[in-house]
């Protein structure tokens, strides 16, 4: 078995609901609640990304549009800040976006992250798939 290279996708399972966190979750996705002064799901992001991950794929539900949101570009607030003179928190929101992310929607939760993403395997695209799921 040849080594395969090395792993260059994420794939982190955010479809759930955050039942185990209601009310707090209620109108806002678990993996977006604060932890100091940055969403939790972004400490996961940076830490795959420190790791060399180039490809980081989030299945997500119909209720996380605020996950894709934290990770979009949103030029117009960059510009609101830099009018306002305040380049170092244009620069720091202008670096949460990461090169290579991916949305994949999951309609339907299905539980458990794995039963999401597994049996999609055309996401896939590497000749030597590798994928770490993280919640």
């Amino acid at each position: 078995m040849s080594n395969p290279g090395p792993i260059r996708k994420a794939v982190f399972p955010v479809a759930g609901l955050g039942t185990r966190f209601l009310p707090a979750t209620k109108a806002m996705p678990k993996e977006l609640l604060p932890i100091i002064d940055k969403p939790l799901i972004q400490y996961a992001v940076e830490e795959a990304l420190a790791a060399g991950i180039t490809d980081l794929i989030f299945v997500t539900g119909r209720t996380k549009r605020a996950i894709e949101d934290h990770f979009d570009a949103n030029p117009e607030l960059e510009a609101l800040l830099k009018s306002k003179e305040k380049v170092a928190l244009a620069d720091m929101v202008r670096r949460i976006v990461p090169a290579g992310v991916n949305c994949i929607f999951v309609r339907q939760p299905a539980g458990s992250g794995t039963r999401c993403f597994a049996p999609r395997r055309w996401w896939i695209t590497s000749p030597s798939p590798c994928c770490w799921p993280m919640t």
